[in-house]
């Protein structure tokens, strides 16, 4: 179980950012049992880990890890089967690719890096992987944060036009091989424009470094294939997972955090309900949150403001715990 350093081979940002993105981390490669996470580690205090989703990598959190890291120790990882981490061979059931799977990637990681309890907040399919190590891994998991989502079965068990309009990678990407990862092969930077455009978000957020970071990420065919395994995942096994937790009472017991776009689909299709809060307060005691401005990639479009919201909130977590 070795823990292999790189080189930062850092990428570097057009005007108006002048600095090299995660400049002040070191990058490493763990070897895990089944596959490798690639991560950035940097900055000094408690540890707090940062998952991306859907189609970026650990690359989202730039400006935000580094707004963090005065205060924190930041781990920004790649999930397995995105970005630079492994993509470990799959199974008929899509059992690699559940979000349980991935979520016990993390725990080792943390582990490797010296670990044993620690912070966490995922965007996307970051935040169901987020919200599946509080469930699982309870005392490892101090807070969570999960930005524009709500759990995996409940979105499924709410999904109609909108959603499968909208947010068309739920079911396109969750076909059987190999119709997805022929079509995402095939024009990988429409994947990512589309992306950008329908979730309401701003084009304009993303220099052409970071989207040809993301449209690089989606050219190899194994990670294509991994991701298509993670959404086969996410609408069977996962939700499979979410409803016996359900059925037998099971909440995520740490605090927490949940952030969404003012202006996206969270804020307007589940209003009814009582918001984004009032569907998270069925799995979890103590919740707090808020919308944020901006589309579904609000991170990048508004870094300090998300982070200073992530950092108002895990600041009072570490304070509560002394």
């Amino acid at each position: 179980m070795a823990v292999i350093l790189l080189p930062n081979c850092a990428l570097l940002l057009g005007a108006p950012r002048r600095r090299t993105v995660f400049a002040d981390f070191r990058a490493t490669s763990l070897q895990l049992d089944d596959t490798t996470i690639f991560a950035r580690v940097g900055g000094t205090g408690p540890p707090l880990l940062l998952l991306h989703g859907f189609p970026e990598t650990h690359l989202m959190w730039r400006d935000i890890a580094a707004a963090l890291a005065p205060r924190f120790t930041v781990v920004a990882a790649d999930l397995r089967g995105y970005g630079q981490s492994g993509c470990p061979v799959s199974s008929a059931d899509h059992s690699p690719y559940t979000k349980r799977t991935m979520a016990g990637d993390m725990v080792q990681v943390m582990k490797r890096l010296g670990f044993e309890r620690f912070m966490v907040a995922g965007h996307d399919r970051g935040g169901r992987v987020a919200y599946r190590l509080a469930l699982d891994h309870p005392h490892e998991i101090s807070k969570v944060a999960v930005l524009d989502v709500i759990p995996t079965a409940a979105a499924w068990d709410r999904a109609d036009a909108r959603l499968a309009l909208g947010f068309w990678p739920w079911s396109l990407l969750a076909q059987p091989e190999p119709l997805p990862e022929r079509l995402i092969g095939a024009a990988p930077d429409a994947i990512v424009d589309n992306a950008i455009a329908q979730w309401g978000s701003s084009a304009e957020m993303f220099s052409a470094n970071v989207r040809g970071a993301y449209v690089d990420a989606l050219r190899d065919p194994a990670h294509v294939h991994a991701i298509c395994e993670e959404y086969r995942a996410a609408a069977t096994i996962d939700r499979e997972h979410d409803a016996l937790d359900q059925a037998n009472g099971r909440r995520i017991e740490c605090p927490l955090l949940a952030l969404w776009s003012g202006g996206g689909s969270l804020e307007n299709w589940y209003a009814e309900e009582g918001g984004p809060l009032a569907i998270w307060r069925k799995w979890a005691d103590r919740v707090e949150g808020s919308p944020v401005p901006g589309g579904h990639f609000f991170p990048e479009e508004y870094p300090h403001q998300t982070a200073a919201a992530l950092s108002r909130s895990f600041e009072g977590e570490v304070g509560g715990e002394q």
